[in-house]
């Protein structure tokens, strides 16, 4: 933890203004950095080596960031099918596969800092080319229509599970400001977005802060699946800001039946609970939140209650 600590923060001079006059001070920044994941795939007589995704992250717990992205964008199903995650040990010319594409500024920009990450999987897996398109299906930018991402998403999400995760309504009230007092990086900084992962009494599992929403999300869902706990069906994820398409779509990759955020849903973040059974809560702030899917999952002490949004 110290040590992601030291490289997630920036010591900087800065001039501070007080209402009426300026005065030097200084403050401590968000470090915000790239982080290149390659991966080498194919069998062992041909394997090829393919950059698929350059992030501009918050250094620390890259090989979780890496590997949970693998696993919510749909690339891997398993823990067991990645031999080895390394930080820029691995070259283009180390492989008898075809030759990476020239890098982008970002890429190059990535590798020059020893922002690289490299994921081997191992030499059975097969991986789609074409599921190593970054935003292969959508996010919230890429201008697919949301009837298009559902179906995109349908194909590579795993199978529906039965959800059975319930938590009491003040136990959830409470989880927001467990993840804050959690966030050591963000007092500091006031500059990053967490994830955390609480069990249904409200035990905090694993929290990761980055730049990056989804990269948190990412690096969350990660740490559980070098852990072997994915899929997450007894697990809660909250969020410290909104709730996207994105997140949503690497929550059901991850197998977690509840979201929870302390911002607002959108539309699609809606959709995707709905389409598959994830209870999903936003605005969770103090004493008061919205459900939008699955209000018969929060457990309350009121005898009546309003009609369940199923």
């Amino acid at each position: 933890m110290l040590k992601q600590t030291i490289h997630a923060c920036r010591d900087a001079l800065i001039e501070r203004f007080d209402g009426q006059q300026f005065h030097a001070s200084q403050d401590v920044l968000a470090v915000e950095e790239p982080l290149e994941i390659r991966l080498v795939y194919g069998p062992a007589h041909a394997r090829q080596l393919k950059s698929i995704s350059v992030t501009m992250r918050t250094p620390g717990s890259d090989g979780e960031l890496a590997a949970g992205f693998l696993l919510t964008e749909g690339v891997i199903r398993d823990g067991l099918e990645m031999d080895s995650i390394s930080a820029d040990s691995i070259s283009a010319d180390s492989t008898s596969g075809e030759p990476m594409q020239p890098a982008t500024d970002a890429e190059a920009r990535s590798r020059s800092a020893g922002n690289g990450i490299t994921v081997e999987l191992a030499p059975t897996v097969e991986v789609s080319l074409g599921t190593l398109q970054r935003n292969f299906y959508t996010t919230s930018s890429c201008g697919i229509c949301g009837k298009a991402s559902l179906l995109a998403l349908r194909t590579i999400c795993p199978p529906r599970r039965m959800n059975d995760f319930a938590i009491d309504s003040d136990t959830l009230c409470r989880l927001p400001a467990r993840l804050r007092e959690a966030q050591g990086v963000f007092n500091r900084t006031g500059g990053l977005h967490a994830a955390g992962l609480f069990s249904s009494a409200g035990e905090l599992d694993e929290m990761r802060e980055d730049v990056g929403r989804h990269n948190a999300v990412d690096k969350v869902i990660g740490a559980a699946l070098l852990a072997d706990r994915v899929p997450l069906t007894d697990r809660l994820l909250l969020l410290s800001g909104r709730a996207s398409f994105e997140l949503l779509q690497k929550a059901a990759m991850g197998g977690i039946p509840m979201v929870a955020s302390v911002g607002a849903p959108s539309s699609m973040a809606v959709d995707v609970a709905r389409e598959f059974d994830i209870t999903l809560v936003g605005f969770l702030r103090d004493n008061h939140f919205n459900v939008y899917h699955g209000s018969s999952r929060i457990l309350t002490r009121e005898l009546t209650r309003g009609s369940d949004l199923r």
